[in-house]
């Protein structure tokens, strides 16, 4: 059984160390570029704060998150891009009160949600703790992005198995959205986390296996960096092709980094 009011501590926290980021900035560093291509600081931070509202939506009222699945049907590969373009219009000061409170409220409503009781969302419906996962995951990547904007290194936590752990079960997904025929054969991840435990995933004789510090397969799923920059050990031909199309979050593939940006 999966502690939720654990992994909504996470969440919190993962929040707020993005947060720290952007907390005292200057207004017109919102503007400043970021690696993925046409975006801007107040881009990310309106795209966390609309997903983030449309995810606490989903939690407490159905009727009204079904009215975003029907625009977002109209242009599914559009749609989460407007909206970023659309808050990041708002005044700084404005765009952050209501990331802050939307997520709180987010917070709020994943834990009140009766257990065994699943989520709408834009695709398959989702559990709680697999939504508050899935939000750890993108606040962590959307505030890597604002973090290598703003030339900050951010220090590493053991939040980092949640973003790992979404890496590694989407593996099917990434197959198929670039379509590549699911893998038939087991890939094992073993991960060194920030404090030197080990995190493992799947069967331990796989052939196929994916080695190395969780911050490097990190960046590998999200896509913040590219793999020839990475510190990992990849054994077997569909643990190679996997390296190549990992991808923790939903929609189409990304563009991804290239060599050398972040070295």
């Amino acid at each position: 059984m999966t502690d939720i009011s654990a992994l909504l501590a996470d969440l919190v926290a993962e929040s707020a160390s993005a947060d720290e980021l952007v907390a005292d900035l200057p207004e017109d560093r919102w503007a400043t570029a970021v690696p993925a291509p046409g975006w801007t600081i107040a881009h990310e931070v309106a795209h966390l704060a609309w997903t983030d509202r449309q995810a606490a939506l989903a939690a407490t009222d159905e009727d009204a998150f079904a009215e975003t699945v029907k625009r977002a049907q109209a242009n599914p590969t559009g749609f989460v891009d407007e909206a970023a373009e659309e808050w990041s219009r708002r005044d700084p000061a404005e765009l952050l009160a209501q990331w802050r409170q939307g997520r709180t409220e987010l917070a709020q409503a994943l834990g009140g949600v009766p257990s065994g009781q699943k989520l709408p969302w834009f695709g398959p419906p989702m559990a709680p703790a697999s939504m508050a996962t899935a939000r750890i995951m993108e606040t962590w990547a959307h505030g890597t992005d604002i973090a290598d904007a703003l030339g900050v290194r951010r220090e590493p936590t053991a939040r980092l198995r949640h973003v790992a752990h979404i890496g590694v079960r989407a593996a099917g997904f990434a197959f198929q959205v670039n379509g590549l025929p699911a893998p038939t054969e087991p890939i094992r991840v073993e991960l060194t986390g920030p404090g030197g435990e080990t995190w493992t995933w799947n069967d331990e004789g796989a052939a196929n296996r994916i080695t190395g510090p969780a911050l490097d397969f990190c960046y590998l799923v999200t896509q913040r960096r590219h793999r020839d920059d990475l510190d990992l050990t990849v054994v077997g031909p569909v643990a190679e092709q996997f390296a190549r199309v990992a991808q923790a979050f939903a929609g189409l593939p990304g563009a991804g980094r290239k060599p050398g940006e972040f070295s």
